[in-house]
C-alpha cells in the first residue's frame, strides 16, 4: 500500500467509516437530559438499522486538509457501510465494515483494501473490532463495565479504565448525557494510540448521539507513525426498523 492518500485515510475512514442517504439537513437540536446519572449506566445507541450523514474534514500530518461529505448505513452489530465524498458529487471512497473484515474501494488512490481485522492490526498497529468501531460512533463506552474495571465518579463525570487484548481504555462518561466525553485508548506496545472528544449531543428520538466529535489517530507505517486528525459534524441522524442495502463490490 504505497499510495500516500490511501496510507493516511484508510484508518480514518474506518474510525470514521459513517453517514448516509437520508440528504436533508435538519437543524440540531441539541440533548438536554432530564436528570444525572447517579449509579454508572450509560446510555447505548439502540436502533435496527440506521442511516446519517456528517461533514467531515481530515489534516493530515503533512499539513494536507480533506473536506467532504460522509454518507453512513448501519445494521446495528452488524455491518457499518459508508462512502466518503470531498464534492461535486463524485464518491472516493466506499467502505464495508463487518465483524470479518474491514473492505475499502478506493476510487482515486486506487489502492482497496481487503483485511481481517487481525491483518489490519498488524499493518497499522490499531486494534479495531466492529463493535469498536459502533462504540467510537456514538459514544460509547469501548466495552461493558465489569469488576476487573476501574471506575470512579470524579466530579460531574464517572472515569473507567479498561484494558483487553493488550489495549488500554481511560473514557470519561459524563453524567448528564450518560454518554461518553472523552476516550484515549493506546497498545500496550505503543504500536498505535487513539483520542475521541465529544464536544455536543443531540437529541434523536429523545436520546443522546454525538453532534461534534473530534478524533485523533497515531498509527504505524512501515515508514513510520503517523499522526491524523478528523473532525466530525453529524447533519443528520436517522435510526429505522425498515431494512437497509449495503451495496459494496471491488
Amino acid at each position: 500500500m504505497e499510495n500516500t492518500m490511501s496510507k493516511f485515510l484508510t484508518p480514518l475512514l474506518l474510525i470514521v467509516g459513517v453517514i448516509f442517504l437520508n440528504s436533508c439537513a435538519k437543524k440540531t437540536v441539541l440533548y438536554q437530559a432530564d436528570g444525572k446519572m447517579e449509579d454508572f449506566s450509560p446510555v447505548y445507541a439502540d436502533f435496527d438499522y440506521l442511516s446519517a450523514k456528517a461533514k467531515i474534514v481530515i489534516e493530515e500530518e503533512s499539513g494536507k486538509i480533506t473536506r467532504g461529505t460522509m454518507n453512513l448505513r448501519a445494521k446495528k452489530d452488524s455491518v457499518l457501510w459508508f462512502t466518503i465524498s470531498p464534492g461535486m458529487g463524485m464518491e472516493a471512497v466506499r467502505g464495508l465494515i463487518t465483524s470479518e473484515k474491514i473492505q475499502i474501494k478506493d476510487r482515486i488512490g486506487k489502492e482497496d483494501v481487503n483485511l481481517t481485522f487481525a491483518e489490519f492490526e498488524n499493518y497499522y498497529g490499531l486494534k479495531l473490532s466492529l463493535d469498536l468501531f459502533q462504540n467510537l460512533l456514538w459514544a460509547n463506552p469501548p466495552y461493558r463495565f465489569d469488576y476487573s474495571d476501574r471506575l470512579l465518579r470524579v466530579g460531574k463525570s464517572y472515569e473507567m479504565t479498561q484494558v483487553r487484548e493488550q489495549v488500554r481504555y481511560f473514557s470519561k462518561v459524563d453524567v448528564n448525557s450518560a454518554k461518553v466525553s472523552e476516550l484515549v485508548s493506546n497498545s500496550l506496545d505503543d504500536r498505535g494510540s487513539l483520542l475521541a472528544s465529544y464536544a455536543t449531543y443531540q437529541d434523536i428520538e429523545g436520546k443522546p448521539f454525538p453532534a461534534d466529535v473530534l478524533y485523533k489517530l497515531a498509527y504505524k507505517l512501515p515508514e513510520g507513525t503517523q499522526n491524523t486528525i478528523i473532525n466530525l459534524e453529524w447533519v443528520s441522524i436517522d435510526p429505522q426498523s425498515t431494512p437497509l442495502s449495503f451495496p459494496f463490490r471491488f
